[in-house]
């Protein structure tokens, strides 16, 4: 793991939870990336114990004093509201495990991180991580997340705005946007998870008047641009570690 053991006193480390993946990264006070990501397969069943340890020993190998953390689910606080797919004991195509999601709930996911690492953690949203990465600071900005699962995130002329986590709400066909917008349904069906995708960007700019939508995580690149051409609202396509780049951000807050 030599790729993570590149910190200074300015350096932190970036972690972005996903329900298929965890990456880490060193960033710069600039928030450039001065290492290889590195990509690990999220363990499961992912309890609360066994995501905190597994972190934690990358935390370790780093040497950084700092870490920002994005979690896939609501978190109000540090606190977890709900655990997205992590209740989901063989990932995001099985069922929600009730003993595990109760695990879960209400966990102070940032404080059992502080406690194992004895670093300085600060956790949020992964959504909210990657607007913190990807906004340009002017303007009404959407950040929509594209992995696993569907996040979006609004940032207002560079001020983040609280907005509820959308993956679970229902979107089409009695299913989630989760269900609709994530991994799962774009191996099934491509085109029709770029129809799906459009009408709910378009949804959203219009609830919350955005003048620019930003497309990261790691299905961002599949996106048909072509489908945009004739919209109101630019469109930005951001690398897949651009989320990292937010961690920055989280210790200036």
């Amino acid at each position: 793991m030599t790729e993570l053991q590149t910190a200074t006193r300015e350096t932190i480390l970036a972690v972005d939870i996903g329900a298929t993946t965890i990456k880490f990264g060193v960033v710069d006070a600039e928030g450039d990336l001065v290492a290889e990501v590195l990509r690990m397969a999220t363990p499961y069943p992912c309890s609360p114990r066994r995501l905190v340890d597994f972190v934690t020993e990358q935390i370790a190998l780093s040497g950084c004093s700092r870490v920002g953390v994005g979690f896939p689910g609501d978190l109000r606080e540090g606190f977890v509201v709900e655990p997205g797919n992590l209740s989901r004991p063989k990932g995001f195509t099985s069922e929600i495990d009730p003993s595990l999601h109760a695990d879960w709930k209400n966990t102070n996911l940032e404080q059992a991180f502080r406690t194992a690492s004895r670093q300085d953690v600060r956790v949020v949203n992964d959504a909210t991580l990657a607007a913190l990465g990807c906004s340009e600071g002017t303007g009404n900005e959407l950040v929509f997340t594209l992995g696993t699962g569907f996040g979006i995130a609004l940032v207002d002329n560079g001020s983040l705005i609280k907005i509820r986590d959308v993956g679970g709400e229902l979107f089409f066909e009695g299913k989630s946007y989760d269900r609709m917008l994530g991994e799962f349904a774009r191996s099934q069906d491509e085109v029709r998870w770029n129809g799906l995708l459009h009408r709910a960007v378009d949804n959203f700019v219009n609830e919350f008047s955005a003048d620019t939508v930003h497309l990261g995580g790691g299905n961002s690149r599949r996106v048909d641009l072509t489908q945009f051409s004739d919209s109101a609202y630019r469109i930005v396509v951001n690398v897949n570690d651009a989320t990292l780049k937010g961690a920055i951000k989280l210790f200036d807050r």
